[in-house]
């Protein structure tokens, strides 16, 4: 007997207390500096997504499972009408799984309003613990990264990861209140009134979650809160160039590598600052923000942005695509500006975030 385990079980005797075997432990491979390799990786059970009216009239109207004619989603606020949405989202995909709220261990999510408001609001009252989180526009992300290694580290079997955003109430908390009339400069992105949510299981028939790599701060110096694509493109990059190294796999490896929400401007950004790594990510590199609106034909100026366009993207459009095989393996990177009202009025720089989730129909 090892000595370790002797004195497990030395200490077990004395102490009546009962220790699962080791063997039923299944840790989770670190590998290079940021990334993990799943033992077993959770499977994307079911998926939702909702979107507003623009949203719905964008290019992938056909891949959300409701669009909503009313900003307000029936409710008396945009704050409301954000809560509204989410609980809708969650509720879609519940139902498609074919699981009850209380099946599910633990429901990770968060938003872009103070404290997560909209988040908490639309989930209070139910029965699975709750994790609220704020990686910003990279809140779908971290929300997926975390719940994978909760399913893959034993910790949980059924886990609900979700995030949404909405145009007004954005707008109101981060800039101005839409009755100022503020003209919006052409670096600047349109918030999405959107949501996505995801079932995770323990088992399933996939797509799967195989690799995640989460990101690191990083800050280019970029006051202009109109410009976020700029602010967040550096962190993108950092974490891109983490999987592919740590990975020892190339873009050309994904059918898509998705980042989310840089928009046009931090897209071209991204793709020039790969290129000086040595990294061509080729033609199948796209951003969430650009494929949301028809940039052109809705005025929505550099795309795309908010927590509820990478999530009602990845929930929709990303996993549609996935299961109908189009894509076989996709690298799902969204990003978030960890700024808030208070440090953009105080001219401090934009820090940026970005975190990486490799989805394969195939377990590795």
């Amino acid at each position: 007997m090892r000595i370790g385990n002797f004195f497990d079980a030395a200490w077990d005797a004395i102490s009546g207390v009962w220790r699962p075997e080791r063997s039923a432990f299944h840790l989770s491979r670190r590998i290079g500096t940021q990334t993990v390799a799943l033992d077993r990786p959770p499977s994307l059970l079911e998926g939702a997504s909702v979107a507003g009216r623009r949203e719905g009239e964008g290019p992938l109207r056909r891949s959300f499972d409701y669009i909503s004619q009313d900003p307000y989603f029936g409710g008396s606020s945009w704050e409301k009408a954000e809560s509204a949405m989410l609980r809708q989202c969650f509720d879609l995909a519940c139902d498609k799984a074919g699981t009850a709220p209380s099946e599910l261990d633990f429901i990770l999510s968060g938003d872009l309003l103070n404290q997560c408001a909209g988040s908490a609001y639309a989930l209070r009252g139910l029965s699975p613990a709750y994790l609220g989180l704020y990686g910003a526009c990279s809140t779908m992300a971290e929300s997926l990264l975390l719940a994978s290694l909760l399913i893959d580290g034993g910790c949980a079997k059924k886990v609900a990861a979700l995030t949404s955003s909405h145009f007004c109430s954005a707008e109101r908390q981060f800039r101005f209140p839409l009755e100022y009339g503020s003209v919006r400069p052409p670096p600047s992105q349109w918030t999405v009134t959107g949501a996505g949510a995801l079932i995770l299981g323990d088992t399933g028939p996939g797509p799967y979650v195989t690799f995640v790599t989460p990101g690191r701060i990083v800050d280019a110096g970029i006051t202009d809160a109109n410009n976020m694509g700029a602010a967040m493109a550096p962190a993108a990059c950092d974490t891109l160039t983490a999987h592919f190294r740590d990975t020892g796999r190339t873009p050309s490896y994904y059918d898509a590598v998705i980042t989310g929400d840089l928009g046009l401007i931090g897209r071209d950004i991204v793709r020039e600052l790969m290129g000086m790594r040595g990294i061509d990510l080729g033609p199948a590199y796209t951003d969430c923000g650009v494929l949301i609106y028809d940039s052109a034909a809705q005025d929505t100026h550099a795309g795309g942005s908010g927590c509820g366009c990478s999530a009602s993207v990845l929930a929709g459009h990303i996993l549609r695509c996935l299961r109908e095989g189009v894509w076989k393996r996709v690298l799902f990177a969204a990003t978030g500006a960890l700024m808030s009202p208070t440090t953009t009025l105080q001219g401090e720089s934009i820090p940026g975030i970005c975190h990486a989730v490799a989805l394969e129909n195939v377990r590795c």
